[in-house]
């Protein structure tokens, strides 16, 4: 359990607020006999319409931040990922939302995060963080913006409870909050250095992070994991034989190739042999999310007051009932939000189960008449 918190928190990234990592642990994920999974990369555009950099003004200078979007009418889904994520972790659950309504998506990278390029990424704090989202809001649709709903995963969630409340957004139309609970979140925050130093600093390519992700629990959904995961690796400066790049893939990675090692024999030692002959660059995290440690605790500090004061209607997703701490629990029996648990999902629930995000929110909106299911689509998700 204490590790499960761990995770949560940084996704705050990917955590009970981090993406549900559950590092250090050996999972034996099989496929059958004969069955390899794949871990290449996906492309953004298979999930996605539009990229594009949205510049918008800041301290004399302007910042440039990188969306991805989908839909042409109906109510825009403002989707903010978890620390250390970026706006792939968005991918699949949009082409599934999409799907069943009429919606447009409009994904961020964060400051500090993805491809987005601002002149101080280092200032992550919550405060900064939900004018971003008001500024990217303001330059997409100027003064008019239409309905717009914000979706938040862990430090998202945070973000766009922030967001809402500073009334960033004046075409709010309902908040989602993604498995991010104050009281969770606040009791993880003394052990999340720890964890940061038990996932590996470094990955021989985006495949074995992706594989890595897998295989560690904190992406159950490999699909999402082959696209995710893009958005938080880069290339190191560093070869593949500096010094100071030690800790790699290979300390995290496993069983799989014990059982190619059986069927595959020869060939599998080869292709282990070619690998470790080869000079190729590192990966490793696009945000070193130990140094954003000063703001960790504005994310979170007060977030469940914050949260229920909203004045929208909400919605929030966890990954398990004992994520609720005392405000929320008494929030929800007051009835001032609207709470679903999805079981059997990692802390990335909105990745591990794409779908079932996809219908809880999609029966939120038509419910609150934000939008309507699309043709064909039956309405008893």
């Amino acid at each position: 359990m204490e590790k499960e918190l761990h995770l949560n928190l940084l996704t705050l990234p990917s955590t009970p607020p981090m993406a549900g990592l559950q590092s250090g642990s050996n999972v034996k994920l099989r496929m059958g006999p004969g069955r390899k999974r794949d871990f290449t990369p996906l492309l953004w555009s298979q999930y996605f319409e539009t990229m594009e950099d949205v510049e918008v003004e800041n301290d004399n200078s302007k910042d440039a931040f990188r969306i991805y979007s989908s839909g042409s009418h109906g109510p825009v889904l403002m989707l903010l990922h978890g620390g250390g994520h970026s706006a792939l972790s968005w991918a699949v659950f949009t082409s599934v939302i999409c799907s069943r309504i009429n919606c447009r998506v409009v994904a961020m990278d964060l400051r500090g995060h993805g491809d987005t390029k601002v002149k101080n990424p280092d200032d992550l704090s919550a405060e900064t963080m939900a004018k971003d989202v008001g500024k990217v809001v303001e330059a997409l649709y100027g003064e008019n913006p239409p309905p717009i709903m914000i979706i938040g995963h862990s430090m998202g969630g945070a973000i766009a409870v922030h967001t809402a409340a500073a009334n960033h957004v004046p075409s709010l139309l309902g908040l989602c909050v993604i498995d991010v609970v104050e009281g969770t979140a606040m009791d993880a925050l003394n052990s999340m250095q720890n964890f940061l130093r038990s996932r590996p600093k470094t990955f021989k390519s985006v495949e074995n992070a992706i594989e890595w992700s897998v295989k560690s629990g904190q992406i159950r959904n490999v699909e999402s994991a082959r696209v995710s995961m893009v958005g938080q690796v880069k290339k190191c400066e560093e070869p593949l034989s500096s010094p100071g790049v030690s800790r790699g893939i290979s300390e995290g990675i496993i069983e799989e190739e014990e059982e190619e090692d059986e069927e595959g024999g020869e060939s599998n030692h080869k292709r282990k042999k070619e690998d470790d002959q080869e000079k190729e660059c590192l990966y490793t995290w696009r945000v070193d999310l130990s140094k954003t440690e000063k703001y960790w605790e504005g994310w979170f500090k007060g977030l469940s007051s914050l949260f229920l004061t909203c004045s929208v209607p909400k919605l929030l997703l966890l990954a398990g009932v004992d994520r609720l701490d005392k405000d929320l629990t008494i929030g929800q029996m007051q009835g001032k939000f609207q709470m679903q648990v999805l079981p059997q999902c990692g802390h990335a629930v909105h990745e591990d189960a794409p779908e079932k995000v996809a219908d809880a929110l999609a029966t939120f909106m038509v419910r609150h008449k934000f939008t309507e299911f699309k043709e064909g689509f039956p309405d008893d998700v």
